[in-house]
């Protein structure tokens, strides 16, 4: 990167959330808070489906990568946002801005692909179990896993390839808690015409899969649970399925808001609002949503935590 033949700036300027002086300690505790949590919650999944031999079974897999995920995504923004209002400073170096966006992108995409494989996990398993583990073999598993990645990563390369390219003049004020890709768009003194395209066309393409395959799926699950005939059932599954489609609906809703809506129609605090859902909230509430609810993970935290109480 030849950073001084393509800029002018050396460093953005992260406003945050607010530039209310007195609001500053109150965001520092709250998501301070939302961190620990979101580590806390998605550490203790990762730890028990590491240690449980019995929860070494795909959903359990993709479950992990998903916390996994999730941890690395709110990582990419928060403790950048707690150290600037702990500090007071709201800099950030130029090539630490671009690092940002990168890995924010990666995860945020990765998040996006594992949801679609874990609805496309839960519908074999329900609409056909009896062939769920020739389906669901080691091979597939594998693809299923490593194939999100490396695309996040070329989603994510790509959009950092192009931006690199840009000239960012006398403008370094970033009206964001962290570096995303649209505001910095917005800062950039080049014709960004080609960045926004491939941006539309490839977050169209990336996003239309998988929520497509999500869709088909739950669907699919829905049309198996009303064949059920007790009714205790029925609302436990639909219970279940509801706060899934939840967090999903939440999760494209926003991307879609903050990506996809036209410039002219947006707002910081809008855009700021959707960041905080998709990066923070989300990694925060499915743990609760797609973990901590399930009887067998219930039973595996609670034998991790019983291994560490005794060792202690």
């Amino acid at each position: 990167m030849h950073q001084g033949n393509q800029t002018t700036i050396t460093q953005f300027l992260l406003l945050g959330l607010s530039n209310q002086a007195e609001l500053q300690t109150l965001l520092f505790g709250l998501f301070l808070g939302v961190y620990l949590i979101t580590m806390a919650g998605n550490g203790l999944i990762i730890l028990a489906i590491g240690l449980d031999s019995y929860l070494h079974t795909p959903m359990y897999l993709f479950l992990a990568n998903l916390s996994f995920a999730d941890v690395s995504s709110i990582s990419t923004s928060v403790p950048k946002m707690l150290t600037n209002i702990q500090t007071k400073s709201q800099s950030i170096s130029y090539e630490n801005c671009i690092t940002q966006m990168y890995f924010s992108i990666v995860f945020v995409v990765l998040d996006n692909f594992l949801l679609g494989v874990m609805a496309y996990d839960r519908f074999v398993a329900i609409c056909h179990p009896l062939h769920y583990t020739t389906i669901m073999q080691l091979k597939l598993c594998v693809l299923l896993t490593v194939i999100p990645w490396v695309l996040s990563n070329l989603v994510a390369l790509t959009h950092t390839l192009l931006l690199v390219q840009l000239l960012f003049c006398d403008r370094n004020a970033l009206p964001h808690f962290f570096c995303d890709l649209a505001p910095l768009l917005k800062l950039s003194c080049s014709d960004t015409m080609i960045n926004e395209l491939v941006l539309f066309v490839m977050g169209l393409s990336v996003i239309t899969f998988p929520f497509a395959l999500i869709l088909f799926s739950y669907i699919s699950i829905i049309k198996a649970v009303l064949r059920i005939t007790s009714t205790e059932g029925k609302w436990k599954a639909f219970s279940t399925c509801g706060s899934h489609l939840i967090i999903i609906l939440l999760f494209y809703g926003t991307i879609v808001g903050v990506y996809f809506f036209p410039s002219s129609i947006h707002t910081e605090d809008r855009d700021k609002i959707g960041a905080v859902l998709f990066t923070v909230v989300i990694p925060m509430v499915n743990p609760f949503i797609y973990s901590l609810r399930n009887k067998d993970m219930k039973a595996a935290l609670r034998k991790l935590i019983n291994r560490k109480c005794f060792s202690f």
